[in-house]
Protein backbone atom coordinates (compact mmCIF):
# COMPACT_ATOMS: atom_id res chain seq x y z
CA UNK A 1 0.00 0.00 0.00
CA UNK A 2 1.46 3.30 -0.84
CA UNK A 3 2.28 5.92 1.61
CA UNK A 4 0.14 9.02 1.28
CA UNK A 5 2.27 11.91 -0.47
CA UNK A 6 1.33 15.56 -0.84
CA UNK A 7 -0.61 14.98 -4.07
CA UNK A 8 -2.70 12.17 -2.74
CA UNK A 9 -3.82 13.46 1.12
CA UNK A 10 -4.95 10.66 3.40
CA UNK A 11 -8.32 9.25 4.09
CA UNK A 12 -9.49 9.44 7.55
CA UNK A 13 -10.79 6.07 8.81
CA UNK A 14 -14.21 7.14 9.19
CA UNK A 15 -14.09 7.89 5.45
CA UNK A 16 -12.66 4.59 4.08
CA UNK A 17 -15.41 2.74 6.64
CA UNK A 18 -17.95 4.14 4.98
CA UNK A 19 -16.92 3.44 1.05
CA UNK A 20 -16.46 -0.11 2.84
CA UNK A 21 -20.24 0.55 3.99
CA UNK A 22 -21.49 2.02 1.42
CA UNK A 23 -20.09 -0.83 -0.84
CA UNK A 24 -21.94 -3.56 1.09
CA UNK A 25 -25.04 -0.90 1.34
CA UNK A 26 -25.53 -1.06 -2.08
CA UNK A 27 -24.91 -4.78 -2.58
CA UNK A 28 -27.44 -5.63 0.22
CA UNK A 29 -29.77 -3.54 -1.17
CA UNK A 30 -29.43 -5.08 -4.92
CA UNK A 31 -29.33 -8.41 -3.49
CA UNK A 32 -32.24 -7.96 -1.68
CA UNK A 33 -34.66 -6.54 -4.11
CA UNK A 34 -33.27 -9.20 -6.59
CA UNK A 35 -33.86 -12.02 -4.20
CA UNK A 36 -37.29 -11.07 -3.13
CA UNK A 37 -38.08 -10.97 -6.57
CA UNK A 38 -40.81 -13.81 -8.80
CA UNK A 39 -37.45 -15.16 -10.64
CA UNK A 40 -35.60 -15.48 -7.54
CA UNK A 41 -38.63 -17.75 -6.33
CA UNK A 42 -38.62 -19.24 -9.38
CA UNK A 43 -35.03 -20.25 -9.73
CA UNK A 44 -34.93 -21.57 -6.15
CA UNK A 45 -37.85 -23.84 -6.95
CA UNK A 46 -35.96 -24.89 -10.20
CA UNK A 47 -32.86 -25.69 -7.93
CA UNK A 48 -35.17 -27.49 -5.74
CA UNK A 49 -36.77 -29.39 -8.39
CA UNK A 50 -33.62 -29.79 -10.24
CA UNK A 51 -32.13 -31.32 -7.02
CA UNK A 52 -35.22 -33.90 -6.47
CA UNK A 53 -35.07 -35.36 -10.23
CA UNK A 54 -31.31 -36.51 -9.62
CA UNK A 55 -32.06 -38.06 -6.35
CA UNK A 56 -32.69 -41.67 -8.50
CA UNK A 57 -29.66 -40.58 -10.11
CA UNK A 58 -27.37 -40.55 -7.24
CA UNK A 59 -29.81 -43.20 -5.79
CA UNK A 60 -30.39 -41.28 -2.72
CA UNK A 61 -27.33 -41.40 -0.95
CA UNK A 62 -26.72 -39.39 2.10
CA UNK A 63 -24.10 -37.27 -0.29
CA UNK A 64 -27.03 -35.99 -2.10
CA UNK A 65 -29.21 -35.51 0.78
CA UNK A 66 -26.45 -33.11 2.36
CA UNK A 67 -26.21 -31.13 -0.44
CA UNK A 68 -29.67 -29.58 -0.65
CA UNK A 69 -29.22 -28.96 3.37
CA UNK A 70 -25.44 -27.52 2.94
CA UNK A 71 -26.46 -25.21 0.20
CA UNK A 72 -29.59 -23.89 1.90
CA UNK A 73 -27.90 -23.58 5.30
CA UNK A 74 -25.35 -21.33 3.25
CA UNK A 75 -28.11 -19.37 1.85
CA UNK A 76 -30.08 -18.53 4.90
CA UNK A 77 -27.12 -17.79 6.26
CA UNK A 78 -25.69 -15.25 4.34
CA UNK A 79 -29.19 -13.83 3.86
CA UNK A 80 -29.50 -13.30 7.87
CA UNK A 81 -26.87 -10.57 7.08
CA UNK A 82 -28.60 -9.05 3.74
CA UNK A 83 -31.68 -8.75 5.46
CA UNK A 84 -30.76 -7.29 8.61
CA UNK A 85 -28.61 -4.80 6.22
CA UNK A 86 -31.96 -3.92 4.36
CA UNK A 87 -33.89 -3.83 7.38
CA UNK A 88 -31.80 -1.09 9.17
CA UNK A 89 -31.46 0.78 6.38
CA UNK A 90 -34.72 1.30 5.66
CA UNK A 91 -35.64 1.77 9.48
CA UNK A 92 -33.27 4.47 9.39
CA UNK A 93 -34.59 6.21 6.61
CA UNK A 94 -37.85 5.96 7.85
CA UNK A 95 -37.10 7.68 10.69
CA UNK A 96 -35.24 10.00 9.12
CA UNK A 97 -38.41 11.04 7.28
CA UNK A 98 -40.79 11.50 10.59
CA UNK A 99 -38.28 13.19 11.87
CA UNK A 100 -38.11 15.60 8.90
CA UNK A 101 -41.88 15.98 9.46
CA UNK A 102 -41.78 16.06 13.07
CA UNK A 103 -39.29 19.06 12.47
CA UNK A 104 -41.22 20.54 9.72
CA UNK A 105 -44.68 20.71 11.65
CA UNK A 106 -45.37 23.80 14.48
CA UNK A 107 -47.67 21.66 16.50
CA UNK A 108 -45.10 18.81 16.72
CA UNK A 109 -43.44 18.46 19.79
CA UNK A 110 -39.69 18.37 19.12
CA UNK A 111 -38.24 15.72 21.91
CA UNK A 112 -39.54 13.29 19.54
CA UNK A 113 -37.28 13.57 17.06
CA UNK A 114 -34.69 10.31 17.49
CA UNK A 115 -37.21 9.03 20.29
CA UNK A 116 -35.79 5.48 18.92
CA UNK A 117 -32.08 6.42 20.68
CA UNK A 118 -34.36 6.38 24.17
CA UNK A 119 -34.24 3.72 26.56
CA UNK A 120 -37.14 1.31 26.74
CA UNK A 121 -38.38 2.96 30.41
CA UNK A 122 -37.90 6.05 28.22
CA UNK A 123 -40.49 4.97 25.72
CA UNK A 124 -42.61 2.87 28.45
CA UNK A 125 -42.47 6.70 30.28
CA UNK A 126 -43.58 7.91 26.61
CA UNK A 127 -45.97 5.55 25.56
CA UNK A 128 -47.68 6.17 28.85
CA UNK A 129 -48.12 9.82 28.42
CA UNK A 130 -49.88 9.22 24.67
CA UNK A 131 -52.13 6.62 26.11
CA UNK A 132 -53.44 8.93 28.70
CA UNK A 133 -53.48 11.24 26.24
CA UNK A 134 -56.08 8.89 24.34
CA UNK A 135 -58.14 7.76 27.28
CA UNK A 136 -58.96 11.69 27.78
CA UNK A 137 -59.94 12.07 24.23
CA UNK A 138 -62.15 8.62 24.46
CA UNK A 139 -64.08 10.01 27.59
CA UNK A 140 -64.87 13.66 26.17
CA UNK A 141 -65.61 12.07 22.65
CA UNK A 142 -68.43 9.83 24.68
CA UNK A 143 -69.21 13.14 26.56
CA UNK A 144 -69.56 15.53 23.55
CA UNK A 145 -73.22 15.32 21.95
CA UNK A 146 -72.58 13.97 18.39
CA UNK A 147 -74.50 16.12 15.79
CA UNK A 148 -76.28 14.89 12.37
CA UNK A 149 -72.45 16.10 10.85
CA UNK A 150 -70.49 13.17 13.07
CA UNK A 151 -70.31 9.70 12.41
Amino acid sequence: MAKPTSETPALPVAVKDRTVHDHFGRFAAVASGWLGSTWAFAGAGLVVAVWAATGPVFHFSQTWAQIIGTGTGIATFLMVFLIQSTQNRDSRAINLKLNELIRAMDSARNQLIDIERLSDLELDEMQATYEKIKTGWTERQKRAPRGPQEK
